[in-house]
């Protein structure tokens, strides 16, 4: 097997690609634009051996193995030999990673108990991209600790060169751009209000189900998992509003997996986003109300020319000859400025990771995956393991009103709800 040395020799530095662009000027406060990827497993964490996982893992992804820099007019990412070093979780979940003007690696990795965590800088990868990576972490750990060789599919893996490509670019068509961005500019979302954190520290909850539970009520309502997880959102939110601010419509993004639809391996961002609006003066009292508005716009959004071409709007901005020779000082103001405008057309942000699949020999030593993904807006991330379906939230909110409704609405349609939340360190059921 190659060292870490030489394989850093093909990976001395690389642009941001178009989503990570954003990333390092609008990372202020609590928004660190860090997200937390958790694998909970069912015996505790050896440290020594989990280090020794890592540094295994980082010969498959050295391209993770970087700082940020910044360029005259862009910021760029930068190969480092400086090591990760595993550690026992002793810091607020998603706390910052990123600092200007110092060299740090851009990732870390902890553990606490029986959990192991991977907190990374959007800057490098999406929620998918970053599972990848987690996958191998936690199979190269469990391989180890318990003699597991890694062996048929699990051991067949794309290449570094396929890892680190910027699907982005490659998949860019300036004459199919469309306006999306200037949509969310123009539209003025409903804002969730809540008193943040003093100390401006995030606060960690997540939710678990029974993934085929939720599958089987997704089914009573005729529609899908994804459809009734934005649904039930939406009308979490709905209940916690004043009635003024009825008039004002909720908006829900939902980012899409591009690789979907775009044969790529690429473990870097590579996402899109749809929205979901919906008017509080459309709902009648009924779920099946909310699921009818969602439905119709994940079937308009989720064509194959819808997804190029909104993919093509966000794009455009990098691809710009004008844009491109601006300085970046004046170019982290104009993305501030983009970011705080379309951010008001977003109410909050619903992710779903997904299933999450692991090989049959590492699977029984494992009890969920879940992730959280801190930013200014709330955010619920779902991911599913298993018969264990995870809702997570990180943000600077103490209180968690509209996931507290999000939860009972899941009980109340039979679930159970084991909750957890880092704010005092136990776990309930209702």
């Amino acid at each position: 097997m190659a060292s870490r040395t030489d394989l850093f020799k093909n990976y001395k530095w690389y642009k941001l690609d178009n989503a990570a662009t954003i990333v390092p000027a609008t990372a202020r406060g609590s928004d660190t634009r860090v997200f937390r990827l958790t694998c909970q497993l069912k015996e505790k964490v050896d440290g020594d051996i989990l280090q020794s996982a890592l540094d295994l893992t980082l010969e498959e992804f050295p391209h993770f193995n970087v700082v940020l820099r910044k360029g005259f007019f862009w910021y760029y990412l930068d190969s480092t030999n400086m090591r990760a070093e595993v550690t026992e979780e002793d810091r607020p979940a998603c706390e910052s990673i990123y600092y200007p003007g110092k060299r740090n690696l851009l990732y870390r990795v902890n553990y606490f108990e029986n959990r192991i965590n991977l907190e990374m800088f959007h800057v490098l990868a999406d929620g998918t991209g970053a599972f990848v990576f987690m996958k191998k972490l936690v199979m190269n750990y469990l391989s180890e600790y318990h003699g597991i060789p890694i062996q048929g599919e699990a051991d067949v893996a794309s290449s570094a060169q396929e890892k680190n490509e910027d699907a982005f670019d490659q998949y860019y068509s300036k004459s199919r751009r469309s306006g999306q961005l200037g949509e969310m500019m123009g539209t003025k979302a409903y804002q969730i209000r809540q008193d943040k954190d003093d100390n401006m520290q995030n606060h960690l909850v997540e939710g678990t189900v029974s993934a085929s539970g939720f599958v089987e009520i997704a089914h009573r309502y005729k529609t899908t998992a994804g459809i009734l997880t934005v649904a039930l959102f939406i009308e979490s939110i709905l209940e916690s509003m004043s009635v003024k601010d009825q008039k004002k419509v909720i908006v829900v993004s939902v980012p899409v997996n591009l690789r979907q639809f775009f044969p790529s391996e690429t473990t870097r961002n590579f996402f899109g986003v749809l929205n979901v609006s919906f008017h509080p003066g459309d709902y009648d009292g009924s779920l099946s109300s909310i699921i009818a508005v969602t439905r119709e716009a994940f079937e308009s959004q989720l064509s194959e020319d819808s997804i190029r071409s909104n993919m093509n709007s966000y794009s455009a901005l990098q691809h710009n000859i004008a844009v491109k020779m601006i300085p970046l000082f004046l170019k982290d103001l104009g993305l501030w400025f983009i970011t705080a405008r379309t951010r008001y057309g977003t109410t909050a942000t619903l992710s779903n990771i997904g299933r999450i699949v692991m090989p049959e020999e590492f699977a029984p030593y494992i009890d969920r995956f879940s992730a959280f993904m801190s930013t200014q807006n709330m955010q619920i991330t779902v991911a599913s393991f298993r018969d264990r379906m995870v809702f997570g939230a990180v943000s600077g909110y103490p209180e968690h009103n509209v996931l507290v409704r999000l939860f009972r609405k899941l009980s109340a349609l039979g679930l159970k709800v084991e909750i957890g939340t880092n704010d005092y360190d136990r776990r309930e059921e209702s």
